[in-house]
């Protein structure tokens, strides 16, 4: 781990600097970061490569919503650029791709 002065934790809050979470890739191209989670959400960074997509459509059992942090995510027809917030009701679905790339912060709430 890289020492970031900001990885700790207290009984009110857990902090953690996004370097210090090793990622797992979910295909060749997606890194995903699992952030902290509780009983009550649970949090991830995504990093798309340019030219990839979600390697199965994603079925909601709750709601889920995410936060386009750079780059595009192509939703269907619908381009999300940064700064969107998109949010997916219970039992919905979706597979997201990219064209050029991009990083998305998103939360399940449990």
């Amino acid at each position: 781990m890289t020492d970031h002065n900001a990885s700790e934790s207290t009984p009110e809050a857990t902090v953690v600097h996004i370097d210090d979470i090793t990622p797992d890739e979910v295909a060749p191209g997606i890194l995903r970061r699992r952030l902290p989670r509780t009983d009550r959400a649970r949090a991830w960074l995504i990093d798309f490569e340019p030219g990839t997509e979600w390697p199965e459509i994603d079925v909601h059992a709750s709601e889920e919503r995410y936060f386009v942090l750079s780059g595009e995510v192509i939703e269907g027809p619908e381009r999300h650029g940064p700064g969107t917030y998109v949010v997916f009701a219970p039992g919905s679905s979706h597979r997201p791709r990219t064209e050029t790339g991009a990083r998305m912060l998103g939360i399940t709430v449990l």
